[in-house]
């Protein structure tokens, strides 16, 4: 699974989770860009994403992650283990 697949499969998550379709993440997105990513949206994202990709994240690993091109490069760690 490459990096752009799986940006793309957390692309299609953050939408969904805040109803927008416009939305475009890059690997420096963070959450504060996007008008409703709260505290709550985003257990609803970690969620989502653990399951379209098959993985489990410990809460260590959620708190240490400072923009999506960290989210891509932990999934990719997870995906190949």
């Amino acid at each position: 699974m490459t990096d752009l697949e799986i940006m793309e499969g957390i692309t299609e998550v953050v939408r969904e989770a805040l109803d927008d379709d416009t939305i475009i993440l890059t690997p420096s997105s963070v959450a504060g860009d996007f008008a409703g990513w709260d505290s709550f949206k985003n257990i609803a994202i970690v969620v989502a994403t653990e399951m379209r990709f098959g993985v489990k994240f410990r809460t260590a690993e959620i708190e240490s992650l400072k923009e999506i091109g960290d989210f891509v490069a932990l999934i990719r760690k997870k995906k190949g283990a």
